[in-house]
Order: structure tokens, then sequence, then C-alpha cells
């Protein structure tokens, strides 16, 4: 893990240090092959459910029910951001809530629109490492059990989910049970080796589960936009299912893993192919639109870092034991 905090600092250097030919030829690589991954999936879908049918359920979509799809993952955005400040503030990190969100912003832009170049984790490691001399060990921590908290929230919604789906012949009590032992064990490694992050852990962990109910609603929103009556708990666990598939980043902003996620749990799950196809591409275009936000942060970097806050200052030795 301490390699990965360096290469994700090193990866932040890349927007202030110019670029060797090799580091260049990497970086096209890699967008290369993201591109490929992407369309490869993309075309396995589209092989198996006509893009016709996709279209038509786009252009007869209900978009007042759509636009309450966006404002629900916006929220969860917003509530996002108030969960890694919780992580933040355990590293005494008290940011403004409003350059926090800013930051937020950028960060998804950059993961969602730049695909072969800094990553949005690395760019917020680097920018406050460079404001608040903060050793980016520490940042990237606090980063990295932001998005725990959100696969743990996505796990507990799992286990309700399954509940309600008759397909999966299993009692409830045993993957309660697992998942309350893995809590434990979750909790108890953060509390043994990184105690400071658990000062606002549980506070985070319930921010989290908001988040991704409220991105949850949002597919109930595009559904009910479909005129859907059917059974709804087959698709959501199917959603939460190709989130967990999207954490390997080997896609355009995870286009086409979701896509064929879907489409495969078609196979297990009574669910319509088009649908299927249609819910994850259309949550793409949602989270495309609230990513795209985080442009004018680049236009105008000015106001990226406008008012902010100073910050409690470490001890030393807080400071020497965390490098």
């Amino acid at each position: 893990m301490k390699d990965l905090a360096q290469a994700e600092e090193e990866e932040a250097q890349e927007l202030v240090a110019p670029k060797t030919w090799k580091q260049r030829l990497w970086s096209i690589t890699k967008v290369l092959l993201k591109f490929i991954v992407t369309g490869l999936l993309l075309y396995f879908v589209f092989r198996k459910v006509p893009l016709e049918k996709v279209k038509l359920r786009l252009l007869h979509a209900n978009y007042w029910w759509m636009l309450a799809a966006l404002v629900s993952f916006f929220a969860s955005m917003v509530i996002s951001s108030w969960r890694l400040s919780s992580f933040f503030k355990s590293i005494k990190l008290k940011l403004d809530p409003r350059f926090n969100f800013r930051l937020y912003l950028l960060g998804l832009f950059y993961n969602f629109l730049l695909p072969g170049g800094i990553g949005g984790d690395g760019y917020k490691i680097y920018l406050l490492h460079k404001n608040y001399k903060l050793p980016a060990k520490k940042v990237f921590w606090a980063i990295m059990f932001d998005r725990l908290s959100g696969l743990w929230a996505i796990g507990l919604i799992i286990i309700a989910l399954i509940f309600l789906i008759p397909q999966i012949d299993i009692h409830i009590g045993i993957p309660l049970s697992i998942f309350v032992v893995a809590s434990a064990i979750y909790y108890f490694i953060a509390y043994k080796f990184f105690r400071e992050y658990t000062r606002y852990f549980w506070q985070a962990h319930l921010k989290a589960i908001g988040v991704q109910s409220l991105q949850v609603i949002a597919i109930v929103f595009v559904m009910i936009g479909q005129d859907f009556t059917g059974k709804y708990s087959p698709y959501l666990l199917s959603f939460l299912i190709s989130a967990l598939a999207t954490i390997i980043p080997i896609s355009i902003g995870g286009a086409g893993i979701r896509e064929t996620v879907f489409l495969q749990l078609t196979k297990i799950f009574p669910m319509d192919e088009s649908l299927a196809t249609f819910l994850p591409g259309t949550f793409y275009i949602i989270s495309l639109l609230v990513a795209l936000l985080g442009v004018y942060y680049v236009i105008r970097p000015s106001r990226l870092e406008e008012g902010l806050p100073k910050m409690e200052e470490p001890m030393d030795s807080e400071i020497e034991n965390s490098k």
C-alpha cells in the first residue's frame, strides 16, 4: 500500500512536471487500451441486445423522471464529498465544505473524462500535500477508507436486496452473518493499524449508506420513467454488483463493464435485456453530466482554491511518524 500511495503522488506530479517520452508513450498506451476494452465490451453487449431497442427506450423515456434521477445522483455526490471530509477530519484536515465539494467535482472530472491522465485521487493527494504539507500517505489513506466505506455500504444494501429475490435460494442469515463478521474484522484492522482514521469511522459509513441509497433511488427513477411495473430488486441488485465490477479501471468511466455485468445477470434473474442494457447506459450519461461540472475548475483553477481555510498545525512528531 505504501508503494500505491507513492504511485498516486508521482502520478499527480505529472500535472506540473514535464513528461519524458516514455511517460507520454505509456499515457497514450493506457488510453488506447481502455478505449479498446470499452469498445470490445460494448460490441459484445450490442451483439446480444440491438442498439435500436436501447435507443427507443431513451427516446420514449419520461424525462421528468430522468431529471429526478440526475438530481438524486447529484445529491449522492454532495453526501459523498461530505463523507470524504469525515476521513479528512480524522487527520486534522478541516476543509471548507465548499472547497471540499469543488475538489470532489474536479476529481470526478479527472477520473471520468481523462482516462489516461492524472487520476482524481492523485490530484487530491497532490493539491492537499502542496497546500497543507501533509504527508501524501496520510491523504492517500483518508481517500482509501472513503472508498472502502462505499464498498461496505454496497455490501449492506446487497444483503437487503438478497432477502427480496426468491431466485437466490439462500437463508438470509448466512450472508448477513458473513457481512457482520467481515465488518467486525474490517473495523478491528482499521482500529488496530489505522486508529486515527476511526475517529469518525461510523459517521462516515452512515453517510456511505446515504450515498449508495441515493444512487439506487436514481436507478428506480429511471425505471419509473420507463413505465416499469415488474420487480425492481433484481435490477437494483445487478446495478450494485456492476458497481463493484467497475472498481477495476479497465474501461472509460466504467462504460461497457456495467452493461456486460447486467447482461450476464439476465441469465440468472428475470430481467428484460434491453432494460438491463439501458439502465447502466443511462447511469453513465447521468454520471457524465455531473462530472462535466468539474471542468469549470480546470478552466478557472483560482475558483477551486478560493477561500482555502487554514489547517490545524500537526505536531512535528505526528508528521515524523507518518513518514
